[in-house]
């Protein structure tokens, strides 16, 4: 539109000159006066340049980027290292968060702070005099040798303050309880090095327990193991008593259990382990790799209650959350009663609320259909109302994070953040809008896979990108706000002025000094504007958030119509206020008039007042409010001003300029700050009244290119590159027609037709993750983790012929005792129902 605007304004000053001076005057074109001519030519085509300029916004890219490198820069210091500079904008568009709990709203400081040793169930760290002896020594031993030997409590960096914990955290807290007991784990782990462990057991994201099996002297074999104490309960058959003795422990003794030690230590927040042994013969020696015989016939030793204190901060911090209407959901690999008391104690949760917390085995068998396949609308009728997700795998939190982005139950696309600190967490990380990595416990997979790393793994630090995101984007906004009133005012009186007096009232070097007031220097003064609380108290936009509301429309509308109707004032009538000759239709050569210059200095200097009125954009009445927290803004523009009083007084014929007097001076600032007043008028007519207005800038939604025609680590695509896309897609129809052919033909040959294999609509590792589909094996047990900080493995992703036939996902493994494992032989070019891909395969 810049462009066709100056090249309709240099059209009709070289036809207007030509008539005018050819067909009105009667002239000839005489070759003596070819320079003369061409001048004004050149003249037409500057004011035509002119004009294109100012209508390009060329300082809107310039803007966003200042906006969010200097977000990012003062975000360092929230402890937020931001990785890719758009999640910095997005974040504060957030409509949901999937948080971690353990050492993202607790301290990951383990303590244990419950026992129930030889039939007692201590509310306290027990006496060591009242542990049996053998007790005592196999729990020191199962301890001190079933846990990574470079876990470690060390003495605190400062005296007087709390050991320091090194390594896995839940492990940190079993050795402090072993050290509160009055013994101590390293003769032990001297006497048997960690080169002399037989076999060990490690954490997967399915296995939730460790197992370590040592050689005893006598050439047998004993193995410890410990683990989320429902599960590991499930393997013991045996318990040791008050005397220390081992006695049978019956299923419905271990209900008994469940019901007045795990759940009572649950319902306080606290993480129950059961630590426990087996002891084999020599000979013959275990098949060590059968777990399911291994893991199995235990022998308790105790279950311990291990706290997590929530961080002090959080819990304001969810409450800011759901005051700037974000909703906070909490995923976590713990007991879904632990949990609970978590979210409560957090305040995600209140009493007397609609909400549901579910375990992952219920949260797979509610969405799922009969087939073991996911299902959007069944998603949509869990997620709204789901605050906690208990016990839940990696894959769990990858398919809920992909059915809230996906739903379209709400009128608005949700925008969804995720915090993850393991490897397997980053499918989840990569398919959120925002990834949130842990800066200290999270591993370099899951940091690669997230936007934003969280130096300090705390979740109040995620309340204050969700601030700076939403700041971010104010100040963008803020930005247009001024850019287009300029732009606005400019072309219309650059184009208005040259068409009615075949002279522009802005020259084009006067344009030039505007323009870099309203690019680079407003950029500088609104992108650098700090966040405030108010922020948080609205609610999101989400993905469908207009960069130009209603109120910024009738704010660049009003303040124009200011504009324009003063400068056109002073452009017709400004020499008989003012008693100063017209500049009006001068000569080509004649030096610059007072009249033009006042023209220029009066819109340099309602730019200037306006960049102040631009503060808000809210339909605030105080512009001034936190002006002084700014210093960038308040140096610009007071320089600004400054620079301007030595354009106008020295700048001389280089900037067409004219020095002014004093009253003139004060006659032009006086128009400058009428914009403060009219700013004030602006924000009295209500917004609703003004029908006609539109909200502009409305960016379009990912989900405009059918995500299942994108691999998993390419988000978006141009356009070219989607036509090239397509071409591919007919290209590769036809050979793929081809080749179903000559397999069909090959078939028919050698009588296998039943072995031509029927074409799968599963693509790439994103549906993978969403649609698996389930196989029974029975070889090996899914034993579930102690904690979710440990996730460091993918489960066994293995391929079996037998038919789908569980519903649920690894969770279901507990009860059944088989192991489900997906099935990954699948087409990795295949697309979802909808797509191209998948009608070609279809059709074959």
């Amino acid at each position: 539109s810049g462009l066709v605007m100056s090249a309709i304004t240099v059209i009709i000053l070289v036809l207007y000159f030509a008539i005018d001076t050819f067909v009105v005057n009667k002239k000839q074109w005489l070759p003596e006066c070819t320079p003369v001519y061409v001048q004004y030519f050149v003249k037409f085509f500057i004011i035509g340049v002119t004009v294109l300029v100012v209508a390009v916004p060329e300082g809107l890219p310039l803007a966003v980027t200042i906006s969010l490198a200097y977000s990012v820069k003062k975000m360092m210091k929230d402890n937020n290292l931001v990785r890719h500079l758009d999640a910095c904008e997005t974040m504060g568009n957030a409509t949901a968060i999937c948080s971690d709990k353990t050492g993202t709203l607790t301290t990951n400081r383990m303590t244990v702070v419950q026992a129930y040793v030889g039939d007692v169930h201590y509310k306290e760290i027990p006496d060591p005099d009242s542990v049996p002896a053998k007790t005592l020594d196999l729990l020191v031993n199962a301890i001190a040798i079933n846990s990574a030997y470079t876990t470690k409590i060390l003495p605190p960096e400062k005296e007087g303050g709390l050991p320091r914990q090194v390594g896995n955290k839940t492990e940190c807290g079993l050795l402090g309880f072993v050290l509160d007991l009055k013994q101590d784990y390293e003769p032990v782990r001297n006497l048997i090095p960690e080169e002399k462990l037989y076999k060990v057991y490690t954490f997967n994201s399915v296995r939730k327990s460790m197992s370590t099996v040592i050689k005893m002297p006598d050439g047998s074999f004993r193995m410890y193991s410990k683990g989320a104490s429902e599960i590991v309960l499930k393997k013991c058959s045996r318990i040791l008593n008050a005397a220390g003795e081992p006695r049978i422990f019956r299923p419905r003794d271990r209900d008994e259990m469940v019901k007045k030690v795990i759940e009572p230590m649950a319902c306080d927040g606290l993480r129950t382990i059961c630590v426990a042994f087996r002891d084999f013969n020599s000979s013959p020696e275990p098949d060590w790799d059968n777990e399911n015989d291994i893991l199995s016939d235990l022998t308790c030793i105790c279950v311990v209650g291990i706290e997590d204190p929530v961080r002090p901060e959080v819990p304001e911090a969810i409450r800011k959350c759901q005051r700037a209407g974000i909703t906070v959901r909490m995923v976590t690999g713990d007991n879904i009663n632990t949990a609970r008391a978590i979210a409560i104690k957090c305040g995600i949760i209140h009493p007397g609320e609609d909400f549901l917390c579910l375990e992952g085995k219920e949260f797979n068998r509610r969405i799922r259909n009969e087939k073991g396949e996911i299902e959007q609308e069944r998603i949509d009728k869990i997620w709204p109302k789901l605050r906690v997700l208990a016990r839940s795998s990696p894959t769990d939190k990858h398919t809920l994070v992909k059915g809230i982005i996906d739903s379209t139950q709400v009128e608005q696309r949700q925008v969804v953040a995720v915090t993850g600190d393991g490897t397997n967490d980053g499918p989840a990380l990569k398919k959120a809008d925002v990834g949130f990595a842990m800066g200290i416990a999270g591993t370099d997979v899951a940091k690669e896979a997230s936007d934003i790393i969280l130096t300090d793994d705390n979740f109040s630090s995620i309340v204050k990108a969700v601030m700076w995101g939403r700041n971010v984007y104010d100040s963008i906004s803020k930005f247009l706000q001024f850019q287009l009133t300029v732009n606005i005012v400019a072309v219309i009186v650059a184009f208005t002025g040259a068409c009615i007096t075949q002279d522009s009232p802005l020259k084009a070097v006067q344009m030039l000094w505007v323009n870099l007031i309203m690019d680079t220097f407003a950029s500088l003064a609104l992108a650098t504007e700090p966040p405030t609380e108010a922020l948080l108290l609205r609610k999101p936009y989400g993905r469908n958030k207009p960069l130009i509301s209603r109120t910024m429309m009738k704010n660049i509308l009003g303040h124009a119509v200011y504009q324009l109707t003063l400068i056109f004032t002073l452009l017709f009538v400004g020499e008989k206020m003012f008693k100063i000759d017209s500049g009006r239709n001068a000569p080509l050569h004649s030096p610059p008039s007072e009249h033009y210059t006042i023209i220029f200095n009066t819109f340099v200097m309602m730019q200037l007042f306006n960049e102040i009125n631009a503060r808000k954009i809210h339909g605030e009445r105080n512009v001034f409010d936190g002006i002084f927290r700014n210093p960038i803004f308040c140096t610009i523009v007071l320089g600004t001003f400054a620079i301007q009083i030595v354009i106008v007084q020295f700048g001389g014929k280089p900037f067409s300029c004219s020095p002014l007097q004093l009253d003139q001076w004060m006659w032009c600032v006086f128009i400058g700050l009428g914009e403060l007043v009219w700013g004030q008028v602006i924000a009295t007519i209500p917004t609703s009244r003004l029908k006609f207005l539109k909200e502009a800038g409305r960016l379009t939604e990912k989900e405009e290119v059918p995500e299942e025609e994108l691999n998993e680590d390419v988000e978006e695509i141009d356009h070219a590159e989607r036509e090239l896309r397509r071409g591919q897609i007919l290209w590769f129809r036809g050979l793929n027609r081809i080749q179903t052919q000559i397999r069909v033909v090959k078939a028919f040959r050698s009588s296998l037709y039943e072995g031509l294999e029927k074409p799968e609509s599963r693509t790439s590792i994103h549906n993978f993750m969403t649609h698996p589909e389930f196989r029974i094996e029975d070889s090996q047990p899914h034993i579930p983790l102690i904690d979710d900080t440990d996730l460091e493995e993918d489960p066994a992703l293995k391929k079996n012929s037998s038919p789908p036939s569980s519903l649920n996902k690894n969770n279901s493994a507990i009860d059944s005792g088989i192991n489900l494992t997906t099935d990954t032989s699948k087409s990795a070019t295949s697309s979802s129902p909808g797509s191209p891909i998948h009608s070609l395969e279809t059709s074959l």
